[in-house]
């Protein structure tokens, strides 16, 4: 009988790791990066020693230990399992037959830790998902923890048995399977190369349609609402029960109906097969919260910007494609330019090849690319700044026009402004996440002394001396990429499955405490956990 394991996202936010298991078949939904976990041991010049492969990993528990999974060349020149195969979390996949991970979207805290994973396991996701997977890593540094689409192979130093990157040795490319009825020629050209000098060993994306079956699982793929394009939600039936799994989803976005499509059709599955809800819990804190729609930031941010002179800076976080279109129709509005990095051009010019709806670069009269002063210029940048030569703009001209220009930058750009100059009462637009760690505090912080020094008026910002809160004068200027908590009662009580387990969450208990006494049961996971479907369903 079906049995589920959760390895992670069990009272936290992120890091979703799903395992489900039917007579030695393996099916993972996402295999993603718990950064709040990571953020206990490590930061920016603190890392996992990529010499050592997986150990570092497994030892802060930042990968489930589960033996026969991961990539060969990653493991340790020296014995490792034994330390870890009495743990509660370890399960022993050496026999298994592992059909692949179902990932719902490019976050890397649902995707990212695919890096680790056996070359020969697919990965099966949207093809809007597939090539904003492959773009972040393009233009992202060579780690080996994010190294998703494409990898470079490891092998032992003789010397010391330290793991060092194979010279000369092609990157190797993981199987790619979108739920797609068709892949174009454009889209498999950019599959099959990468942004640097060595060759690689790629494979095709195969389209599989919107469902398929791998080994005992029939599953079917539905897009939802997030604050990522491609986002999806995935539905399973196997040994007679359903599995759904929401993924990250909303139903206050531009994409709201197709959330509500994969609530009706789970509906449809649960008056006919029993079926478990693994559904995610982000905002379930936020009770008696409305959601602030994107449209609703279009208008608050147009309120703020008419009123500026000077340069307005942009902050609404990266590949959040949906706020970067509405700051492009805001640009037009105001008769500025909108001025984005080479990363943000690259990202769209990929992902257009799946949604040709996002703003075409090259025929927009309004959008400006930004050249950012540099010594090393990687190949992806300088075939991006090639492409739009004719667009290009540096920090002096973006202070002699200022009044004229929206630049989007976030925390991680500000290092340009003593080069840029913002003009006093300029305006920092912040249309991003919240603070909702102490890593992201201390940013913060940097952030406003940031502003400060060149005087730039700020709206948006979670205050340190409002408990990182937003003025209320200011709130709306983003939408999360979550549901809030009353809808996800909605999401229930339409689809009364007969168990829920919730997962991304810091607070499971509330779904316990709001379903008590109604007919879908709650399981509260503990991580690594065996559960029982069948018997858990009674």
């Amino acid at each position: 009988m079906p049995r589920l394991a959760v390895l992670g996202g069990v009272a936290e936010v992120g890091g979703n790791k799903v395992m489900l298991e039917q007579e030695g078949h393996v099916l993972f939904l996402d295999f993603g990066i718990s950064y709040k976990r990571r953020g206990h041991y490590y930061e920016e010049y603190v890392n996992p020693r990529a010499a050592l492969g997986l150990l570092d990993l497994l030892e802060m528990r930042l990968l489930p230990p589960l033996e026969g999974l991961y990539r060969p060349d990653l493991h340790p020149p020296f014995p490792f399992w034994e330390r870890y195969r009495e743990l509660p979390t370890y399960y022993d996949l050496r026999g298994a037959q592992v059909e692949g991970v179902l990932c719902s979207h490019a976050h890397l805290d649902h995707s990212g830790y695919i890096s680790a994973l056996r070359e020969e396991v697919p990965v099966l996701t949207s093809l809007l998902s597939a090539l904003i997977m492959k773009a972040i890593q393009d233009t992202s540094q060579p780690d080996f923890e994010q190294q998703v689409v494409y990898y470079s192979p490891r092998q032992a130093r003789p010397d010391s048995g330290l793991l060092e990157p194979c010279k000369g040795a092609e990157a190797r490319q993981r199987p790619f399977c979108v739920f797609s009825s068709h892949v174009t020629d454009a889209v498999q050209r950019f599959w099959q190369d990468i942004p640097a000098a060595r060759g690689l060993a790629s494979a095709l994306l195969k389209p599989v349609g919107e469902e398929m079956q791998l080994g005992p699982f029939y599953i079917r793929h539905f897009p939802v609402d997030h604050s990522i394009p491609g986002a999806g939600a995935f539905l399973m039936e196997v040994g007679g029960i359903a599995v759904a799994y929401t993924g990250d989803l909303r139903f206050h976005g531009g994409q709201a109906s197709a959330s509500q499509a994969f609530a009706q059709a789970l509906g449809q599955v649960a008056r006919r097969l029993p079926l478990v809800l693994l559904c995610e819990g982000t905002r379930v804190g936020d009770e008696h919260q409305e959601p602030v729609s994107e449209e609703m930031v279009a208008q608050r941010a147009l309120s703020f910007m008419q009123e500026t002179q000077g340069l307005i800076i942009a902050d609404f976080g990266p590949r959040n494609l949906e706020r970067l279109a509405i700051f492009h129709r805001l640009a037009s509005h105001l008769g500025r330019q909108l001025v984005i990095t080479a990363k943000d051009a690259y990202l769209v010019e990929k992902a257009r090849l799946a949604d040709p709806s996002l703003p075409p670069l090259d025929a927009c009269g309004n959008v400006l690319l930004y050249h950012q002063p540099k010594l090393r210029v990687q190949r992806w940048e300088q075939e991006t700044y090639a492409r739009h030569r004719h667009r290009l703009v540096g920090p002096e001209d973006v202070h002699r026009h200022q009044d004229q220009m929206i630049l989007c930058f976030s925390y991680y750009d500000l290092k340009d402004l003593p080069s840029i100059r913002p003009r006093p009462g300029s305006l920092y637009l912040y249309s991003n996440h919240e603070a909702f760690d102490e890593e992201i505090q201390m940013d913060f912080r940097r952030l406003r002394h940031w502003l400060e020094h060149f005087g730039l008026r700020y709206v948006g910002l979670p205050r340190e001396e409002l408990n990182w809160r937003v003025p209320p004068e200011e709130a709306g200027l983003h939408a999360s990429g979550h549901a809030p908590a009353h809808h996800l009662m909605q999401l229930i009580e339409e689809v009364r499955p007969h168990l829920l387990v919730p997962l991304h969450t810091e607070h499971p208990e509330w779904f316990a405490h709001r379903l008590k006494g109604s007919a879908t049961s709650v399981h509260l996971p503990q991580e690594g956990e065996s559960l029982d479907l069948a018997r858990l369903l009674g």
